[in-house]
């Protein structure tokens, strides 16, 4: 097992990362650092929690100590695009975690606040600026920042950047940095219009790519649930009953739909927030401790919002509603398998959504298992999502009172061999009596039942 020891980087990093309990690098940084530190331009291709934000953190850090040099009034050496206020506020927090033994002064510029402490911490010069695209240019076309003097670019999460249509702004924020510096550009996904980027950015770059979609999703025990979408509520609320879910992500299309599932939960006595465009900067900055602290068991999220979300421990991702983008279906339930852990990811799917679900498997290359046991199962929706295959026939066991998820093995959808049957065969998550079609939910010991987090094994560097 490699070491951070042994990856060339200097004292005062080391010493750092052991205080925080870091001793092994993710494979995102044990390829990347060697490469950053002799100053290579580099394209990253990885998943959120792989732990990428340590992987350029540490080696610009150690550039930043070793050519020390005071920064230009207005400027900053280092440059970091995020695109999102929440990931900035995290990777700016990584930077002073990791560089706590250094003296470098730090900035954070992102809209939702008010921009006068922003120009009066830039007005000095900054050693390392974390910045969304928005915001930047805004205070650029000011005059209060001027980047003729950084050193270093940074592109973190660049396909949101896109997709969120900061293309332009990215565009006039690199034609103002000078051609002769380091540019580490890091995407979740390979589209053309990040190839583009890529290409107008970088030089020479070396490419390093870990945990491609179809292994991220390995590590998850995923399981899709077949409701009406009247009983997706009921459903949702009655899965907090089980003391496993101690940490819950659920997603949403919408930031209206975040704020009726998160009071929804409220109401039902389960504490719970939601996070998403629409909020203040403060609010949506509570709601994260929050949840990190485990004030709250839940945290209802957009997709957007939610890519600035890095928290440890979250025990299950919840699609209350799935995405019609499959590549969000991994982005979210990678929340739930951070550096290296597996997780568990539930996704409650209604007549609607049926089509997604479809597109989903066809991106992950495989068949979500079915949930078939859980009180609100909808046969008819099953049938369709299932490829037209009905549940296969049969009694379960009777149920131990001492492992209340023991019983028989979730089927597989149909003849499909990516069902439960490719992990071997676990129990199923439901633990009561399947429901019957023409029949209402189960009553006696219809609430759902489903596994708790895997345990984890050591340690490894975070973003």
């Amino acid at each position: 097992m490699t070491l951070f020891s042994e990856l060339g980087l200097d004292a005062p990093l080391l010493k750092a990362l052991e205080a925080e309990g870091y001793t092994s690098p993710t494979p995102i940084q044990e390829q990347s650092i060697p490469h950053l530190l002799q100053g290579k331009d580099m394209l990253g291709l990885a998943q959120t929690g792989t732990g990428k934000t340590a992987s350029f953190a540490l080696p610009i850090l150690q550039r930043l100590d070793q050519i020390k040099q005071r920064a230009m009034p207005k400027s900053a050496r280092v440059l970091v695009l995020t695109p999102t206020r929440e990931l900035a506020v995290q990777v700016g927090q990584s930077f002073k975690t990791y560089g706590c033994h250094y003296r470098l002064r730090h900035a954070l510029v992102f809209g939702g606040v008010g921009m006068v402490p922003q120009i009066k911490t830039m007005a000095g010069g900054v050693d390392v600026l974390v910045a969304t695209p928005g915001r930047l240019l805004d205070l650029m076309n000011q005059g209060a920042i001027r980047l003729d003097s950084v050193e270093v670019l940074v592109l973190d999460e660049a396909d949101r950047m896109l997709d969120m249509g900061f293309i332009l702004p990215i565009r006039k924020i690199v034609a103002a940095i000078p051609k002769s510096r380091q540019t580490v550009l890091f995407s979740a996904t390979m589209p053309d219009s990040i190839v583009g980027l890529a290409n107008s950015v970088l030089h020479q770059p070396v490419r390093v790519e870990v945990t491609p979609v179809s292994s991220t999703v390995d590590k998850i025990d995923q399981k899709v649930m077949f409701v009406d979408r009247e009983n997706k509520r009921t459903l949702l609320t009655e899965m907090f009953a089980c003391k496993t879910v101690e940490r819950a992500l659920i997603f949403t299309r919408t930031k209206h739909g975040a704020n009726r599932v998160a009071e929804m939960l409220e109401k039902s006595g389960i504490p719970s927030d939601a996070i998403h465009g629409n909020k203040s900067q403060g609010a949506r900055q509570k709601a994260l401790a929050d949840f990190k602290d485990g004030r709250i068991r839940a945290l209802v999220a957009t997709d957007i919002a939610a890519r600035g979300i890095d928290v440890d421990g979250i025990t299950h991702v919840i699609n209350f509603e799935l995405p019609n983008e499959p590549e969000s279906y991994v982005h979210r339930i990678g929340r739930t398998a951070r550096a290296g852990a597996s997780g568990i990811a539930l996704s409650l799917c209604d007549a609607d959504e049926v089509s997604y679900l479809r597109s989903i498997e066809k991106t992950i290359r495989q068949a979500v298992p079915v949930d078939y046991e859980h009180a609100y199962h909808a046969p008819h929706i099953a049938s369709r999502g299932a490829g037209g295959k009905p549940k296969p026939q049969g009694r379960p066991q009777a149920h131990s009172q001492a492992h209340p998820q023991a019983g028989r093995p979730q089927q597989g959808r149909g003849n499909n061999p990516h069902g439960e049957h490719a992990n071997g065969g676990k129990p199923a998550h439901g633990s009561g009596r399947p429901a019957q079609p023409g029949r209402g939910p189960a009553k006696a010991g219809g609430k759902p039942g489903f596994k708790g987090m895997p345990g984890g094994g050591q340690r490894a560097a975070r973003g």
